[in-house]
């Protein structure tokens, strides 16, 4: 008898339980609400994306005509690749650390779109050397310094601080979107 009786009341919540669950996820599922609490709109290429769409159609100046967003994702999609699927082999080395950098072939790809046109952005800092090189089944990017603490700057930041500093990104990635850089 108890059997039946928790069968019997286990067959009838179901329903219920599902709808519950629906429920909860579609009242918070109201898209144009304004939260205070969110900074991002889920996925970080996607909260990329929408950010540059966001500022281009704010910008009565914005030439429509040079707007290139698949350019911008296509970068996107290489930061992750580099980012996340990167094998890194890192050596210290006299003032610094030379980063080999490899992956299957998109990843390759990405790292050679990548590595040499960030080293030049690294190059701005005054403070040390950087040379990048493409080669058949890996990147280098060698850096150093002449001083202990760019020394241990450099080791500390390793490959992946390295490609994430000298904080540029934000104006590159609006610079792809507009259509005014190729990198």
């Amino acid at each position: 008898m108890f059997r039946l009786a928790a069968a019997t009341t286990l067959a009838l919540a179901a329903p219920f339980a599902t709808q519950a669950q629906h429920a909860d996820h579609s009242a918070g599922m109201t898209h144009g609400a304004a939260l205070a609490t969110l900074t991002e709109p889920g996925q970080g290429a996607f909260a990329a994306l929408s950010e540059v769409v966001q500022l281009l159609e704010s910008d009565p100046h914005t030439d429509w005509s040079r707007v290139d967003l698949d350019g911008l994702r296509a970068h996107l999609v290489d930061m992750d690749l580099l980012a996340t699927r990167a094998q890194v082999e890192t050596d210290a080395i006299d003032g610094g650390l030379t980063a080999r950098a490899t992956g299957d072939a998109r990843v390759l790809a990405a790292l050679r779109r990548m590595v040499p046109a960030h080293a030049e952005q690294l190059a701005a800092d005054p403070s040390w050397t950087v040379s990048a090189e493409a080669r058949d089944d890996h990147v280098v990017l060698t850096v150093t310094g002449d001083d202990a603490a760019t020394t241990a700057r450099i080791r500390g930041l390793g490959f992946f601080g390295l490609m994430a500093s000298q904080d540029h990104h934000r104006a590159h990635h609006l610079a792809i979107a507009r259509g005014e850089m190729p990198h």
